[in-house]
């Protein structure tokens, strides 16, 4: 069985976007790029809702620019060559690798986990806090931001019974960013 993982950056007061709906208040380096692409690398679906989705989208457009940094293009071909899962009602159409669902995000994510495959990764606080609530996520990975954004869009919104976790892994950056992995504990 494939596992869930909820990885997301935010901010040391818990905040993944600020009241603007902005995520400037921190630029990911080379390091923190090529952190997030072994991340995802070998993962078997990057599963997104709308806003997510579009905010991640941008990913599509990179080419081989040599103009970038390597970190970046790297992150940008593993981006695009994992199969993605877009959860939305109001969206027409997805990019290439990508597939569009509509409705019963439980069922559809049931399956995926019961499927053989690398492990499903989710990012987006709003379709994580739906898969929290339905316990469905095994690992929260967080790479916590060295910022205190004041308000904005919590971590994971609106989930108000607790989740216990374990911790797994820890890792410091020279950016101050702190990358945080715990598995939830399930009696």
């Amino acid at each position: 069985m494939r596992k869930l993982i909820y990885l997301l950056n935010m901010s040391l007061d818990g905040f993944v976007e600020g009241r603007d709906g902005k995520f400037d208040w921190f630029e990911p380096d080379d390091e923190t790029h090529r952190f997030h692409a072994e991340q995802i690398r070998g993962a078997g679906v990057l599963l997104y809702g709308r806003r997510m989705y579009e905010t991640m989208s941008y990913w599509h457009t990179i080419d081989d620019d040599a103009a970038l940094p390597e970190a970046l293009l790297e992150f940008a071909r593993v981006w695009q060559a994992t199969p993605k899962v877009v959860f939305s009602t109001t969206l027409e159409q997805v990019g290439d690798t990508c597939r569009l669902v509509r409705d019963n995000v439980e069922a559809e994510v049931t399956t995926m986990k019961e499927d053989d495959g690398g492990d499903l990764f989710v990012s987006g606080p709003g379709l994580a806090s739906t898969l929290a609530r339905l316990d469905l996520i095994d690992e929260y990975r967080a790479m916590v931001c060295p910022a205190l954004v004041g308000g904005g869009k919590s971590y994971l919104p609106g989930v108000e019974d607790p989740i216990l976790l374990n911790l797994v892994e820890t890792r410091g950056f020279e950016s101050g960013a702190l990358y945080l992995r715990y598995r939830v504990s399930r009696g």
